[in-house]
């Protein structure tokens, strides 16, 4: 198993690493501005003020400010309930990496953020790659990974997963949803964060095998 988890998060990080490279040479060029310029018509096409409303719930809960509290509450339980001690640093440096890493991919990219339509909420910096998706996947992304080992069965771990999943994909469509990010930013802001993630994995799981060797 552990071999596997190891094998799984070197492939992930190396595809990972090749799709934000693709997306870093794309990004600004007349093909990915047709794609940003349609999947953001689609998603902005639906747009009413009930789910306008849901939709800035859903990007708070991307937020610094909702990461925060979230591992804070995440590192507390799992140290007092389930007895968890080297996960807790994992889940500490795989966030606070993936805002490191996120300010400066954008100080390096300096893309300027959609002037097309109007804000929907009040934002401020550069647009790619997407702050708000990289966190997403990072802390529901890990904490997934930590919970998904101590599930009984493989309908707990599929619904976990889903649900992790989904509260990922949301995230970055309420971005684009609200106009402050176009498509082709939130995509490379989950393929650097999985790149980060999954090298952090792939750290975790060789200290592992060589404490149970000693």
């Amino acid at each position: 198993m552990k071999k596997r988890l190891f094998g799984r998060a070197f492939v992930a990080a190396v595809l990972c690493a090749a799709g934000f490279g693709f997306m870093a040479f794309a990004v600004g060029g007349p093909h990915m501005a047709n794609i940003d310029r349609v999947v953001t018509a689609y998603i902005r096409g639906m747009q009413s003020d009930s789910l306008t409303t849901f939709m800035k719930a859903v990007t708070w809960v991307g937020s610094g400010q909702a990461a925060g509290v979230i591992t804070i509450v995440a590192m507390a339980f799992l140290y007092k309930r389930l007895g968890f001690r080297t996960e807790l640093v994992l889940l500490a440096a795989v966030g606070l990496g993936s805002w490191l890493l996120n300010v400066s991919l954008k100080a390096i990219f300096r893309r300027t953020r959609p002037e097309e339509a109007e804000w929907l909420v009040d934002v401020y910096g550069y647009s790619f790659p997407s702050g708000h998706s990289m966190g997403a996947l990072a802390l529901y992304g890990i904490l997934a990974y930590l919970l998904w080992k101590r599930m009984p069965g493989r309908a707990w771990r599929g619904a976990l997963l889903l649900l992790g999943a989904s509260i990922i994909a949301a995230i970055g469509v309420s971005r684009i949803y609200l106009g402050v990010h176009y498509p082709s930013d939130v995509v490379g802001g989950y393929l650097a964060s999985a790149c980060w993630a999954s090298a952090f994995i792939m750290g975790y799981e060789a200290y592992r095998r060589r404490r149970e060797r000693r």
